[in-house]
């Protein structure tokens, strides 16, 4: 809970570190120590359902009944991680046999799907493969793009839109916080519509305060000013600025078809950030939340995200914002009184000439993720890395990808940009 070098080592009724460790272990301690409810053991008695994130040889029986049971085949990796794949086509069966497409194996599903294939799969003899001449591919070279660590790339012209080049650009992945390129986006447009949105004022609610994750720092109470806490948003990547959005502009968005009328205002925030993915033609994209948190049913393809940074760059707010590096603002609580907070900007490319945005994304499930936006001369390109291996490998990955770009545009490039992780530290 502390560091060996804190300043402060007292130990007293009003040390606010102690305090906080005291309330921390309590806590603890009342939730293991806790018997649990008769809901809970009647809970713990049933099968869990397998859902997204779900990992092991229970995973690898469902893909395994998956492949053999849809047609076509989705051809389902066995590796046992239930990811967008696996979740895409457990929906598709779901709905190929009237089961509520839930994108969970729940029990119903699991019964429908039927048992596993008998037998092992047939393979050729050992003397048959072992016989085998493999092809190679020619001799490494330095034409081609990189070798990245992401799990799929795009790099489109960021003036015609048009593909350059890609991996597995439209395979639905993971986004984490590029999400809320499309949050933002969808404040925009209403103050498109009406100017004065942007200025109206934002109170922060307990739910918007208490989002977990990256954070613009505005507690419950606080207020802030459409326009400012958009930078909360897209600087320090807010968690808690996307629901405070949601929240505030939800209410005068439609609810989605067949919904309620009185639908929260978050999932009608939501609802409008899928039509707007509709609109514009993303056919791998859908949200579940307005911040990026990992959520069954909530994806998008690099070329998709790569198409939503150059509708978002059009805006004029938005490409100010996301190329801005430091942003200081004042929030006022329920009684008006005024506090500081600086936020920082995530993108660590903004530091280097000739890079203007976009926004960086970053959970377990995503990877490291980064939608970026360089120029050179009258080029301008924007670079999507998904499911990078850390922070420092989405960089290297994205500035070999610029690179190569650069030279495949006819740009020559510096004798000191040689292609690897640099030695800039960035």
């Amino acid at each position: 809970m502390l560091t060996s070098e804190n300043e402060d080592t007292r130990w007293s009724e009003d040390n606010a570190a102690e305090l906080l460790i005291a309330e921390v272990a309590r806590e603890v301690y009342n939730h293991f120590n806790r018997l649990p409810s008769d809901s809970e053991t009647a809970a713990s008695s049933a099968p869990a359902a397998l859902e997204f994130g779900a990992n092991g040889p229970a995973v690898e029986s469902l893909q395994r009944r998956l492949n053999a049971r849809l047609d076509p085949s989705p051809g389902l990796a066995v590796d046992g991680d239930f990811g967008p794949a696996t979740q895409a086509a457990l929906v598709r069966f779901q709905e190929s046999r009237g089961l509520p497409a839930t994108g969970q194996a729940d029990l119903k599903t699991l019964e429908a799907l039927g048992p596993e294939p008998e037998g092992d799969p047939e393979l050729p003899d050992p003397e048959e493969v072992n016989a085998r001449v493999e092809e190679k591919e020619p001799a490494d070279s330095l034409e081609g793009p990189p070798f990245v660590t992401a799990k799929a790339w795009a790099i489109i012209d960021a003036d015609s839109g048009e593909l350059i080049a890609g991996l597995d650009e439209e395979a639905p992945l993971d986004m984490a916080s590029t999400t809320k390129i499309m949050t933002a986006l969808v404040v925009l447009r209403l103050a498109e519509e009406d100017p004065a949105v942007l200025d109206e004022v934002v109170t922060f609610s307990e739910r918007a305060d208490g989002t977990i994750g990256s954070t613009s720092g505005v507690r419950a109470g606080e207020r802030v000013p459409v326009r400012e806490l958009l930078y909360g948003l897209l600087l320090p990547s807010g968690n808690d600025a996307s629901v405070a959005l949601a929240e505030h502009f939800g209410a005068r968005l439609g609810p989605p078809e067949d919904a309620p009328e009185e639908l929260d205002p978050l999932a009608r925030f939501v609802a409008e950030m899928n039509r707007t993915a509709a609109e514009l033609g993303l056919v791998e994209t859908r949200f579940a939340n307005p911040h990026g948190l990992t959520s069954p049913g909530h994806h998008a393809s690099a070329l998709d995200l790569a198409r939503l940074a150059r509708v978002a760059l059009e805006n004029e707010l938005f490409s100010r914002i996301v190329s801005t590096q430091t942003r200081g603002c004042t929030l006022f609580d329920g009684e008006g009184s005024p506090r500081n907070v600086v936020w920082r900007n995530t993108n660590r490319l903004l530091s280097i000439e000739g890079y203007d945005g976009v926004k960086t994304g970053t959970t377990g499930a995503a990877g490291a993720c980064l939608v970026s936006r360089g120029r050179r001369g009258a080029d301008s390109v924007i670079v999507v890395v998904l499911g990078s291996t850390s922070s420092d490998a989405r960089y290297t990955d994205a500035r070999n990808l610029y690179r190569w770009a650069w030279t495949t545009l006819g740009h020559a490039a510096p004798e000191s940009a040689a292609v690897g992780a640099g030695s800039d530290g960035r």
